[in-house]
């Protein structure tokens, strides 16, 4: 896409997550991201408000209205709180438990202390991609996914899942029940607060559907959906037979960049066929690779590599170009990077190496004797 106007080049950064090199950062901070995650939520519930009071055709508002929202909820989740959780947002740990209460409070998401506490201890240090990591209990418990299994079968059981009322109802409470367990009494009595409130003044108002409508359904189903999808790229399994399960060489294999995009069509080939192509190529940017950007990889999802390297990186908040950075500069004693273009194929490469991992390894029927997480915290991200 380099071939593009030089112009396009900034924003098909920020599209595809892939930063050209030797490209500048923008300058974002911490601050910013917050204040953008919570501005696409608030926009998002005016957008469906507007839409569901209006009526009519404008019910159809409420499809742009859940995407800002899902969008905020998830950049929320998967950047602000993953942030404050390393006690790397404002590396002032107060402030970032703070904003890490009212988040789980909001979302009703694990709560703050035990996902800090299980996110650091099981997923980022030795036990990363071993049962005892909630990615791969994620993947064994709630997805029903073992190695062995054929990426065609894979595939059919999460999308079999993903319009499973089943799934989401024993989703929602294994949320519910993560954010109850061992919350501090602040996420209690602000999600209590919160959502006793709200649920109060539209009975009393008569308005609850539109609290169900607009609000519910871009944090439960909408939300599972994201997070179902992005945990389905978020690491590979390592292959059976690796002895040495250390080191930056071992740790570096198991994430990759997921970025988004098509190579556009090549000038070389025939006019009706350059037209074709690239009706193909805008079509897929539109349909698939921006609600992928938009509603799963959001954030810094994109370059979750760049973090497993460097989990307390200052630079953080300018996340795609610290990443470009990195390899300018030689990647500092790290392996190369590895990337993949596109969420599906990303998805494909994921499904892949978890069909050739060790099955007695990754034996569910050994979960209960090496972790003493709860199933269904299982779910969570």
């Amino acid at each position: 896409m380099t071939r593009l106007p030089k112009a396009l080049q900034r924003p098909l950064t920020l599209f595809t997550g892939k930063a050209l090199p030797g490209q500048t950062s923008l300058g974002w901070t911490p601050t910013l991201h917050l204040a953008t995650a919570l501005a696409s939520t608030v926009a998002g519930v005016l957008l469906a408000t507007l839409g569901y009071a209006l009526g009519g055709g404008w019910l159809l508002l409420l499809i742009p209205g859940w995407a800002l929202t899902l969008h905020g909820m998830r950049n929320l989740r998967m950047m602000i709180y993953h942030q404050c959780s390393h006690r790397n947002m404002y590396r002032q740990r107060k402030l970032d438990r703070f904003i890490g209460h009212g988040i789980s409070s909001l979302l009703i998401i694990q709560n703050f202390q035990r996902y800090s506490r299980e996110h650091v201890k099981d997923h980022h240090a030795a036990g990363h991609m071993t049962l005892k990591d909630p990615t791969v209990q994620a993947f064994l418990v709630s997805l029903e996914l073992h190695p062995g299994m054929t990426r065609r079968q894979m595939w059919r059981r999460v999308l079999g899942k993903l319009i499973s009322p089943r799934f989401h109802f024993a989703f929602a409470v294994s949320r519910a029940r993560s954010f109850w367990s061992e919350s501090a009494r602040s996420e209690k009595v602000s999600a209590s607060v919160l959502y006793g409130a709200a649920l109060a003044a539209t009975v009393a108002t008569g308005t609850w559907p539109a609290l169900l409508i607009i609000w519910f359904v871009p944090l439960i189903p909408l939300f599972q959906v994201s997070n179902t999808l992005r945990l389905c790229v978020k690491h590979t399994f390592p292959e059976p037979g690796i002895e040495l399960r250390h080191g930056r060489e071992y740790f570096s294999s198991l994430t990759n960049a997921i970025f988004i995009g098509d190579p556009i069509p090549s000038v070389e080939i025939p006019l009706g066929r350059r037209i074709a192509a690239w009706a193909r190529w805008t079509l897929r940017l539109v349909f698939l690779h921006a609600p992928s950007r938009y509603l799963v990889l959001t954030g810094d999802t994109v370059v979750h590599d760049y973090h497993h390297r460097y989990p307390a990186a200052r630079n953080w908040a300018n996340y795609i170009f610290a990443r470009q950075q990195d390899i300018d500069t030689g990647h500092q004693g790290w392996p190369p990077y590895h990337e993949v273009w596109g969420l599906v194929p990303a998805i494909n490469y994921v499904f892949d190496s978890l069909s050739h991992a060790d099955v007695e390894e990754y034996d569910i029927n050994r979960l209960k004797a090496v972790s003493k997480r709860e199933l269904f915290a299982a779910f969570d991200d």
